[in-house]
């Protein structure tokens, strides 16, 4: 490697150990950066432009009145446009649908003369002034030319109506969805009286059937008034929590878990700590995971495919109306119930964020994350609508659609985008519409993402057809039946017999006091 290269780019998203070794050969300088720094660097200048742009809008009479969660995706819909000096940005009579922000520069206001080639002198605008707000509402032509002026240029922030009437629904009213359902109450606890008298003592450990990189996962049997009961126990290490300094995800599932009570995600019957582990006492998926199905399988017909993705669907609603976003969708998350649905498992990424708000931490599987997040960008609900897409594609087919043999690698195919890839010939028109709708590059313009939410995945054509009161009810036949488990017959749950035996160091240092 010589001048103009660089290396160790991958440490800049995530920490991460080293895949190579790099050894001065000569003497050289370095620019380096660290990934804090770097972070830090790209969350200020994100916020800094959404504050700049928000400003901006606020000056406009046709936005301001809107409600800050739906200004927040104005703000997001905007793009920079350049134009030189004498550029036409608008002439006179020709239809518009586009509304402009000037951010930097001015422009001349012309009309034309009826009887002749000369345009008329109106007046200069300058930063912060707008022009072409009546193009978000009507279709009427434009009253005036509207010239790039000065040595510089102009840049304009510039809005296109189906943008802005994809955020706010029609003549400027915003239709509630389901994001923009504010609870008045502050989240309850949500945990299960039936279980608040249990002590870890009182579960007893059959096998290891996962082994993750806090700790494990453990099928355990509650005696309980001459009745057997079948749940999972995930302890995790808080040494090596603290090592990797994840105690704010910790803390995030646990909080989040014990809120939550819906039939496609998984339950949190009760918590227990002590000085080496925190544990989380679980419904137990008794189909086991959905890879462990899609790897037999090798890949899901397209009913199968709607079934379970619909499963995903209504858990992402219900999580998106409380402003919880996932933020790891793939199959190895998703396990099977008793009746063959499926129910959204492990929120170890889950935060919940505020209205309008976005959140810069570097997370999920590189073949599921979107690009936002890989570009640090801020990421926010669409995060889920894009890992959807990719859900959706894998299970049709048996694999993701990025795929590199690194992550950075599968980091710059995402980059791409979902217009590079080539869809098998097993996928239909319609099936494919909706993976390129869900996984647009832009957040704004993805399918779910607008004033409708997850009901415009629901009436995708795709779905036509599909049950979903059933679903919801849980009453129509799953597409894989599970058989139903006892304690000596638990078929559907892969077991783990290599998993290491060695005790983790005790940890006293009190960060998890609120466990």
């Amino acid at each position: 490697m010589g001048p103009g290269k660089i290396f160790g780019e991958i440490a800049i998203l995530y920490n991460c150990k080293r895949t190579a070794s790099a050894r001065a050969l000569t003497f050289c300088k370095l620019w380096a950066i660290e990934r804090k720094v770097f972070q830090a660097i790209m969350m200020t200048t994100v916020l800094k432009k959404q504050e700049d742009y928000t400003n901006f809008l606020m000056s406009v009479p046709v936005i301001n009145s809107l409600p800050p969660q739906t200004i927040s995706k104005v703000v997001d819909a905007l793009e920079e446009v350049r134009y030189e000096h004498g550029e036409y940005i608008i002439r006179q009579n020709q239809p518009g649908d586009t509304f402009y922000i000037i951010s930097n520069g001015s422009v001349k206001v012309t009309k034309d003369c009826p009887n002749s080639a000369d345009e008329i002198f109106v007046c200069m605008l300058s930063k912060g002034q707008f022009f072409g707000e009546l193009a978000l509402e009507t279709e009427e032509k434009r009253s005036a030319n509207i010239v790039a002026w000065g040595g510089t240029g102009v840049t304009c922030l510039v809005l296109e109506r189906v943008a802005y009437k994809q955020l706010i629904g029609r003549s400027g009213y915003l239709k509630p969805s389901t994001l923009d359902i504010v609870e008045a109450e502050e989240p309850q606890q949500n945990l299960s009286n039936e279980f608040s008298s249990v002590q870890l003592s009182d579960l007893k450990v059959k096998a290891v059937i996962g082994v993750g990189g806090f700790g494990r996962v453990e099928l355990v049997v509650l005696n309980r008034d001459n009745e057997k009961k079948l749940l999972a126990l995930k302890s995790m290490a808080k040494c090596h929590i603290v090592e990797t300094s994840q105690q704010e995800h910790v803390m995030n599932e646990k909080q989040i878990l014990s809120e939550i009570n819906n039939s496609f995600v998984i339950r949190l019957y009760k918590t227990f700590k002590d000085r080496k582990y925190l544990y989380l006492l679980l419904e137990l998926g008794e189909g086991g995971e959905l890879w462990s199905l899609l790897r037999e399988r090798l890949a899901f017909d397209s009913n199968a495919t709607r079934f379970y993705s619909g499963c995903v669907i209504e858990a992402l609603d219900y999580l998106h109306s409380r402003h919880i976003i996932f933020r790891d969708i793939k199959p190895e998350n998703l396990v099977l119930n008793h009746l063959g649905y499926v129910k959204l498992v492990d929120f170890g990424f889950a935060k919940r964020i505020g209205v309008g708000q976005k959140t810069f931490t570097f997370c999920g599987t590189p073949e599921y994350v979107s690009p936002e997040v890989i570009l640090n960008k801020g990421h926010d609900y669409a995060t889920d609508i894009w890992s959807l897409g990719i859900l959706i594609y894998e299970l049709h087919i048996g694999s993701p659609p990025f795929n590199g043999s690194d992550h950075m690698k599968t980091y710059k195919k995402v980059l791409k985008g979902i217009d590079s890839v080539e869809f098998p010939k097993l996928f239909n028109k319609l099936s494919q519409q909706l993976v390129r709708q869900l996984c647009k590059t832009n957040p704004n313009d993805r399918l779910g993402y607008s004033v409708n939410g997850m009901k415009a995945i629901r009436k995708h054509k795709w779905f036509d057809g599909f049950n979903w009161d059933g679903l919801r009810s849980m009453s129509i036949k799953a597409p894989h039946s599970v058989k139903v488990m006892n304690e000596s017959d638990l078929p559907n749950l892969e077991y783990v017999t290599d998993e290491p035996t060695q005790q983790a160091a005790d940890d006293d240092t009190g960060w998890d006091v609120d466990f």
